[in-house]
């Protein structure tokens, strides 16, 4: 039995999902993405769940790809790095397609993969302190499934200077950029939270929620599995390119890569 990196807890037919890697700052690697998809599966399936709340302990949200990840992924084939793209694509689909509404209460920084996590929920909390970023490329590595998603949020002049960047930005920063959906201080971000939650699991039927859900997917976006297809391809053939190597090299030797 794997170490349990997921926490589910359910309270007033609101599922609590939360990232439990506390000493890796909730980066992501296999067994997280995993056993969250595995955890959000069972919050869709359980009929006592209405609405399904996603965060983290510890004072980061996540902090994308743990440093062990990265070096194996350095030695992976193309059809292991495809397997482990498609697994990144479950997960983030499984939020998109739920028909529970997932709201993100984002408490700490959330990065490149994090932040990808935190751009696929539907409502978006977020405290000031936080910074997020797509920092992908400056990894040589490619924004390639969140960018199906951020997309469909923000307008492409937006899109192309958060991803081709790298650059961080402030959770107001992400309000702005339709990216989010609310800033809230930290002392209240929990009961604010649980409040909204608790608002659409009083005043709306679980049926409605679900198909209007699925008519703003289908109306946003309706070639979106044709995207993520392609988008699971370039992550698995950008992992072989020597930028990536270098970037994955340098980031692990703590160095300053010379693009």
């Amino acid at each position: 039995m794997s170490e349990e990196l997921v926490l589910y807890a359910v309270k007033d037919r609101i599922a609590s999902i939360t990232l439990n890697r506390v000493e890796k700052r909730n980066a992501l690697n296999p067994d997280l993405v995993n056993q969250l998809t595995d955890n959000l599966q069972k919050a869709a399936e359980d009929e006592n769940v209405k609405v399904i709340i996603l965060k983290a302990n510890g004072s980061v949200f996540s902090a994308g790809a743990d440093l062990a990840y990265l070096q194996q992924l350095q030695q992976n084939t193309y059809e292991e790095n495809l397997a482990d793209s498609n697994n990144l694509k479950k997960l983030f689909t499984t939020i998109c397609y739920s028909p529970k509404v997932v709201i993100a209460q984002i408490e700490g920084h959330a990065i490149a993969g994090g932040c990808g996590l935190a751009t696929v929920c539907d409502i978006i909390f977020a405290v000031p302190e936080a910074n997020l970023g797509y920092t992908e490329v400056k990894l040589g590595f490619v924004p390639a499934i969140v960018s199906c998603f951020l997309m469909r949020k923000t307008s492409e002049t937006i899109a192309k200077r958060l991803l081709l960047t790298g650059e961080l930005f402030t959770a107001e920063e992400a309000l702005q950029y339709n990216l989010i959906t609310f800033v809230t201080k930290k002392e209240d971000i929990a009961q604010k939270v649980n409040d909204f939650a608790l608002d659409l699991c009083n005043s709306a039927s679980a049926n409605a929620l679900m198909v209007t859900k699925q008519l703003i997917n289908q109306t946003t976006y309706p070639l979106l599995e044709k995207s993520l297809e392609l988008a699971v391809q370039i992550n698995a053939r950008v992992r072989e390119s020597d930028d990536f190597k270098k970037g994955v090299s340098s980031f692990l030797n703590k160095e300053k890569t010379k693009w």
